[in-house]
């Protein structure tokens, strides 16, 4: 029987997440020859390629691939286990690793977590942003505790829990002939340039396709990756854009001199799920920063 030590494990998690033994050696302050020897003397034990070995760099291979999800898996079990018996001794202890959509992180994920650092001092959250499909497969994977996305896409066998929703406005300089209407249709807003965001892909493409169903063309003029960079294009007058009315707030409206025109459409309604491997499985502190978020909703 195979008896995998967790060190082994974790120097095997990082060479995979860095791609070098080198930048694997450095993060986990280790000698590369100590790491070159540890895996393999692991593939040794298991009697299989783990990895794939190039001038590159190094991948994992199929075998490697499953290696993975279980390590990952395993040393998530051994944190969870450290940070609730330590919960138990000192209070409330740990670390909770997030990965939440744009939206969630622009709209209200920083209130939300500034409220519960400053009750809980002794836990630390780590948020990493990600599009809601690739959130969806790193809480599958283990690489987080919660994940905050979007609920249109598959979300497998994960826990999931509905949590927010936001509202699509079509946002315009204050000159624009469509500033002053109460709410606009979608159809209304193909007459001018939109600006896509990149990171609402999904958003886009569903536009897209609306467009093409009604006969009507949606004309991209560019893409910008930030909400701020988006403010600043439509400012100038280079495009108009559809995006989350709660991600302008109003010193933001002000300073760049635009307004947000709801959508009538029934589609501008979006809402975000909160979604874990298995809620009965998380740590203390994953819990109850769980139980903030939903009472705060």
């Amino acid at each position: 029987m195979w008896q995998i030590d967790q060190v082994t494990l974790r120097l095997f998690i990082a060479v995979c997440e860095e791609g070098t033994i080198a930048r694997a050696a450095e993060r986990e302050f280790i000698a590369p020859s100590a790491v070159s020897k540890r895996l393999a003397d692991l593939e040794a034990l298991v009697d299989v390629a783990l990895l794939s070995r190039s001038q590159r760099g190094v991948r994992p291979t199929a075998a490697g691939e499953a290696l993975l999800r279980h390590a990952r898996l395993i040393m998530r079990g051994h944190e969870r286990l450290q940070a609730e018996l330590g919960e138990y001794a000192a209070g409330a202890r740990g670390q909770v690793r997030v990965l939440a959509n744009v939206s969630s992180m622009v709209e209200f994920l920083p209130e939300a977590l500034s409220a519960f650092l400053q009750a809980h001092p002794g836990i630390r959250v780590d948020v990493e942003e990600r599009v809601s499909a690739d959130i969806v497969r790193g809480v599958e994977e283990g690489v987080a505790d919660l994940g905050i996305c979007r609920d249109v896409v598959p979300l497998g066998s994960l826990d999931t829990l509905p949590y927010r929703a936001d509202h699509l406005a079509l946002i315009v300089p204050r000159a624009h002939p469509l500033a002053d209407a109460a709410a606009v249709s979608f159809d209304e807003t193909l007459a001018f340039d939109h600006l896509g965001l990149a990171s609402n892909a999904s958003v886009n493409a569903l536009m897209q396709r609306i467009a093409q169903e009604k006969g009507r063309e949606l004309n991209y003029r560019t893409y910008v990756s930030t909400f701020d960079a988006a403010y600043r294009f439509i400012q100038a007058g280079l495009a108009v854009a559809i995006l989350p009315r709660e991600a302008l707030p109003r010193h933001a409206a002000d300073a760049y001199g635009i307004v947000a025109v709801p959508l009538r459409d029934a589609w501008a309604e979006r809402r975000f799920v909160i979604c874990m491997r298995d809620r009965a499985a998380l740590t203390l502190a994953a819990a109850r920063l769980l139980e903030h978020l939903l009472g705060g909703a």
